[in-house]
């Protein structure tokens, strides 16, 4: 890993796992569990990689829209910070020299805003994260330890894997190149390539390694979603009425 992440604002306020999904309390008073809290995330990170296609926007972009989305859940609550205009806004704050109207090109009207809601957002979402705002991804050091590996050819496999990380809270909790490693296991179990002795000449902690493989497979094994379209409606709305209605 890049010696600046170690010195970054990312690397220094990584968290504990148990610090990620806490539901604020102003949501609990709303009902919304554990679960919920977890599958409206779930869901509107899937939102905002269906607005991203709109605008197209880099990979990169549509990954730090994801983690500001996350970041900011981990200090405010969905009742206050409405997910609907919070998901556009981290997306247009990512990527505001590029960024349109297309945001009020969702199909349905809960999702639609309009700018100036997303510009007042804006201000609010830069202090929910103490303008924190500089972020580390898995993707560079994903091709630099594949080509190390000499096994290029799972790129596409393990950088499929990268992308639904962001589905999840890990970019939040591990160092980026952890998370590529994991991702790198991953693929490489699956395809049958032997990476052992690979491994052990890297000296990382396989147990950190193999516990990340495991959240990403046991979340493949309990969320069945559509990557485009995230949670069927009638599995969704139940969780979403239960945010404030829409101003």
């Amino acid at each position: 890993m890049a010696a600046n992440f170690w010195t970054s604002s990312h690397c220094k306020q990584l968290l504990d796992p148990e610090d990620v999904d806490v539901v604020p309390a102003a949501d609990r008073e709303r009902g919304i569990t554990p679960e919920e809290f977890r599958i409206i995330k779930i869901h509107m990170s899937c939102h905002i990689w269906r607005l991203a296609q709109q605008v197209k926007v880099r990979q990169r972009v549509i990954a730090t829209a994801v983690t500001y989305f996350r970041r900011v859940y981990t200090r405010k609550s969905m009742t206050e910070y409405d997910p609907r205009l919070v998901a556009p806004t981290c997306l247009y704050l990512a990527s505001k020299f590029i960024f349109t109207v297309s945001v009020n090109a969702a199909s349905d009207e809960k999702y639609r805003f309009e700018i100036k809601d997303i510009l007042e957002m804006e201000m609010k979402l830069l202090e929910a994260l103490d303008y924190y705002l500089v972020v580390y991804h898995p993707y560079r050091p994903l091709l630099q330890l594949l080509q190390d590996a000499g096994i290029t050819d799972l790129t596409q496999f393990a950088w499929g894997v990268v992308n639904d990380t962001y589905k999840m809270d890990l970019i939040l909790i591990y160092p980026p190149y952890m998370i590529a490693l994991a991702c790198i296991y991953i693929a490489s179990v699956l395809k049958d390539k032997d990476t052992t002795s690979w491994f052990e000449e890297l000296r990382v902690d396989m147990n950190i390694v193999k516990n990340i493989s495991m959240e990403i497979l046991d979340f493949y094994d309990t969320y069945k979603i559509d990557p485009h379209r995230g949670f069927p409606e009638d599995r969704i709305s139940p969780v979403m009425n239960k945010l404030p209605a829409k101003a």
